[in-house]
């Protein structure tokens, strides 16, 4: 029997370490990360034995969340959930936290772009990043943002092509086409696609192939943790 512990993201009271650039391709980034009640999500995920399904959600939004802070800055940040746990790792890290209004995820996201923080005048994009990308690291969405900033809208894929993982756009909050077939509808909307050589994150998890496909890539360490304890 694998003991639970009642703090399961410790030592998450402050963002990373070894952050990168807060104004990834010159730009203020307002990003927004949906994060499902774990206690609802990953519904075709089979977590290993005897972890609970809720536990490896929390941990793979664990992951995201933080590497999200570290490369935008917990000023930027805006995390959109419902989920006890997760607002508060989210609120230790200084990010704001909107509660998701159970309307599915554009509502979510739509809801955290309204939470728009004070930059200042400055120039300012809006992202959207999904909540389960377990092997993201801060520097690959910096590159990603980076990439973005470009474009007055854009969007990338996930690994198969289909959905969407990273939505932004320079001009304004855009409206969100999420779900199976996302990256097309994005794109038909106008966004423009790219297809950027960053697996890690471009692998969200959503069945047991995807979590090991992100342990091969090499998860975060909740989400390794969480696994190692699953074992």
């Amino acid at each position: 029997m694998v003991t639970r512990d009642p703090h399961p993201f410790p030592g998450t009271g402050s963002a990373p370490a070894g952050t990168t650039s807060t104004r990834p391709g010159g730009v203020y980034w307002h990003l927004v990360v949906p994060v499902k009640d774990a206690s609802l999500a990953k519904s075709r995920l089979e977590a290993p034995a005897p972890l609970r399904r809720a536990d490896l959600a929390r941990a793979v939004a664990a992951d995201t969340v933080e590497a999200a802070c570290a490369a935008v800055g917990a000023e930027s940040l805006t995390v959109v959930t419902s989920d006890e746990v997760v607002a508060s790792l989210a609120s230790g890290l200084g990010a704001r936290v909107v509660a998701d209004p159970g309307d599915g995820l554009d509502a979510a996201v739509a809801a955290g772009w309204r939470d728009e923080p004070d930059l200042g005048g400055r120039r300012i994009g809006w992202a959207a990043l999904l909540g389960d990308l377990a092997a993201l690291r801060p520097e690959d969405l910096h590159q990603a943002l980076a990439a973005c900033a470009g474009h007055r809208a854009a969007v990338v894929p996930d690994a198969e092509g289909t959905g969407t993982v990273l939505l932004t756009s320079t001009t304004a909050p855009p409206q969100g086409r999420f779900g199976p077939g996302s990256a097309a509808r994005h794109e038909a909307a106008g966004a423009v696609r790219l297809e950027l050589d960053l697996p890690r994150l471009r692998r969200d998890v959503d069945v047991a192939a995807d979590l090991r496909s992100v342990l091969a890539l090499g998860a975060g360490p909740h989400t390794l943790l969480a696994t190692a304890r699953g074992a």
